[in-house]
Parts: structure tokens; sequence; C-alpha cells
């Protein structure tokens, strides 16, 4: 079963907790996404391995640290989780970024594919998928499909908010897949919408109802 990880450090909790806010405006959303991306990216990648190398400082040569050859794919699912992916970038400056077009069937709520292109070798990568909501899980879920359908298998996910719903949903589907929260909120209520959350994370992005 893959793992949850809540991330509890008060920066994120305070950002999150303007984001929730409805009176914060789109472009204050944005700013506030991308800076909690880039700290949630930070603990994100906590057990990438490292290993020793050489390095001259002014003084002398040393012997430290550097992430072992890590090759890196960061995946953002259209078009919310494109909100995070700069912050993810910030940290990750040499990670390849693909692209995976989904939407959900408003009477189905089932995830309907409509673009997918991403690095040709990815299959040697750590990928990270981004999408602020977890919600129903169905995007979530198909989207990490359509990454090992196409060689991926180091995949985590990283969401700013989850519901139970869609943290069972991709567990039950993926368990080798790791999953990374700001927060994990109550519930869905009829319209798959997560309880409180923040509302249409991609509306509040991009100004759009």
């Amino acid at each position: 079963m893959g793992k949850l990880f809540v991330m509890d450090h008060p920066l994120i909790q305070h950002k999150l907790s303007l984001m929730r806010d409805k009176n914060t405006g789109s472009k204050e959303f944005r700013e506030l996404l991308n800076e909690i991306a880039m700290l949630m990216a930070y603990e994100t990648t906590r057990d990438f391995p490292v290993e020793d190398v050489e390095v001259e400082t002014p003084i002398q040569k040393c012997t430290t640290k550097m992430l072992a050859g890590k090759k890196v794919a960061v995946v953002p699912i259209l078009r919310a989780g494109l909100g995070m992916l700069d912050g993810v970038l910030e940290i990750l400056p040499a990670a390849k970024v693909g692209h995976i077009g989904l939407y959900r069937d408003p009477r189905t709520l089932e995830p309907v594919e409509y673009y997918c292109k991403l690095p040709t070798d990815i299959e040697e990568r750590e990928i990270i998928v981004l999408d602020p909501m977890l919600a129903t899980g169905g995007s979530s879920s198909a989207a990490i499909q359509f990454i090992k359908n196409r060689g991926g298998k180091h995949i985590r996910m990283m969401n700013l908010i989850a519901a139970p719903e869609g943290i069972a949903r991709v567990q039950e589907d993926h368990p080798d897949v790791d999953i990374y929260v700001a927060a994990q909120d109550e519930k869905l209520n009829e319209h798959g919408y997560i309880i409180p959350g923040l509302g249409d994370a991609g509306d509040r992005l991009f100004g759009t109802k």
C-alpha cells in the first residue's frame, strides 16, 4: 500500500489557509500555490538518494553529498496542475516536464483524456504527478495509469488537498504510489467537490467560471 504523507509545516498550513479564503483573488491564489508547491517539493524529494562526491572549496578538497544521478520528470494534470509546476521546477530545475490533459465528466464524474505527452525516457525517471485537488481520485488514478502504460515506474503523487475517497481510490488502484498532500479534508459533497476544500482550483487559478 502506498504511503500518505500529510505536510503540516506551519508555512504550508498558513499559505493554504489563505488559499481557502473565498476572498483571495486569482493573482494571490496563483502566487500562494506556487509557493506551497515549492515547499512541498522540498519534502516530496526527501528520500531521494545521494552519493559522495569530491569538491574543492576555496580552502581545500572535501567529500560531500550530491543527488545520485537521479533523473526527474514532473507531470502536471491539466489544467490546475500547471499552477504547481513552476514552484516544483524552482527546486528541480533540471527536471523534464510532461503533461496529461484530463477533465471530469460532470455527470458521471469519470475522467476523460484529451492529451498526454511525456518525456521519451519516462521509464528511467522519478515521476512527480501534480494536481492541487485529489477529489474522487478518478482523474489522478487514470493519469497514473497513462504514465504506467507508457513505461513509467517510479511515481509519486503531489496534491494540495485530498479527500479520503480520493486517497483510497489511488491507494487501491496504485498501491505502489506514495501520496503527498498539504491537507486531508473531511469528505466529498454530492457534486464531487472536496469539503471544506477551496472550490474549483482551476477556476480560481485562471479566473474562469
